[in-house]
């Protein structure tokens, strides 16, 4: 039996990821406000689309994938006895509605709690894990760095939660580092600061982190 992910956003990312989930043989419902803005993505995959609360309660595995500051309220439109038990992969980033400066983007949050901890707080019921969130859409799926693994850092309260999303990342082309619990976020969620400096600053968006061990 396949699994089902519903997907939380209908922009660039939630259709990248949902095509991929689609790639790798799993079913996908995606969900909006807006079915409109789905309207090519659904032509051209055999994807479903329907609202917040139907694409959460037809996943298995639930995929946040809306700007930062829509987050809380597309789970709280989702419905929190639906998001009750289930895993829900982060994706998001608490960007604020400010220019970079220097390249550099400004958060709404601290370094003394995340957007992942606010969240699940939020939501103690759900199982977040952060994931995908320090990369551009370009390179979620299967990127090719010639050979060689990126690394996608992960973190989360659930164990079992943060293991299958770890076969999802593998599936997806990454090797995957698992930095513990929520508050792990507080360092995970800067990692898209980090990453988009070189865009801002020299245009340049061809990628990722990989951590080496000895």
């Amino acid at each position: 039996m396949k699994t089902k992910i519903g997907i939380l956003g209908s922009g660039v990312v939630a259709q990248v990821l949902g095509t991929g989930f689609l790639k790798h043989g799993y079913e996908v419902m995606m969900g909006t406000r807006n079915a409109s803005k789905l309207a090519e993505w659904q032509a051209s995959n055999n994807g479903k689309v329907g609202s917040f609360s139907e694409a959460a309660a037809f996943g298995d595995i639930v995929v946040l994938a809306v700007k930062g500051t829509m987050a809380q309220s597309a789970l709280q439109m989702s419905g929190k006895e639906t998001l009750a038990g289930k895993i829900i992969i982060d994706t998001t980033n608490p960007i604020a509605d400010a220019a970079p400066v220097n390249g550099v983007l400004q958060y709404y949050t601290s370094l003394a709690e995340s957007q992942m901890e606010r969240l699940q707080s939020a939501f103690p019921e759900a199982k977040f894990v952060k994931a995908l969130n320090s990369v551009g859409n370009n390179f979620m799926i299967n990127p090719d760095f010639g050979g060689i693994k990126p690394t996608m850092f992960i973190c989360g309260n659930d164990a079992e939660a943060k293991s299958q999303v770890t076969k999802i990342l593998d599936q997806f082309g990454w090797e995957t580092e698992d930095m513990g619990a929520v508050e792990a976020a507080r360092a995970i969620e800067p990692l898209c600061i980090l990453w988009c400096i070189p865009g801002f600053i020299r245009n340049e968006w061809g990628h990722a982190f990989k951590l080496l061990k000895k």
